[in-house]
């Protein structure tokens, strides 16, 4: 009974989550980014499910799904995360949208040393100027 319990909260949770409409963000990005991870997490926990069809004894290895579900909710968010936004504030035709920013990296390379480096950016204000 208590596995029952916990997937009703889960799916309430999720159900909640994806039917919220953002007051704060652009074009209701967080509501992408959510339906997003939910739609990662239904397609991860298929595969997990799939995936433990294929063993010896599938009724131990329950886990299949969750950790299924649980790599598509990240692998959702970041798919979401990188389609929704470009910057945290965004002037576009004269209004202000707040957004996630995206998360790049850059390879930086040394001109005296040689050595290179990953730098992470994310850009927090973009616009257009006519």
């Amino acid at each position: 009974m208590k596995p029952f319990k916990k997937l009703v909260a889960i799916m309430t949770l999720a159900v909640l989550l994806t039917t919220t409409s953002s007051a704060f963000a652009a074009d209701d990005t967080i509501k992408e980014v959510f339906t997003d991870a939910f739609y990662g997490a239904a397609i991860g926990g298929l595969v997990g499910g799939a995936l433990m069809i294929f063993t010896n004894k599938p009724g131990d290895h329950l886990n299949y799904i969750a950790y299924g579900a649980a790599s598509g909710v990240l692998v959702g968010t970041a798919y979401g995360l990188a389609k929704s936004a470009r910057a945290f504030a965004e002037v576009e035709n004269g209004r202000v949208k707040i957004a996630f920013p995206t998360v790049t990296p850059e390879l930086i390379v040394s001109p005296s040393s040689g050595r290179s480096t990953v730098a992470w950016r994310a850009d927090l204000i973009r616009g257009t100027f006519n």
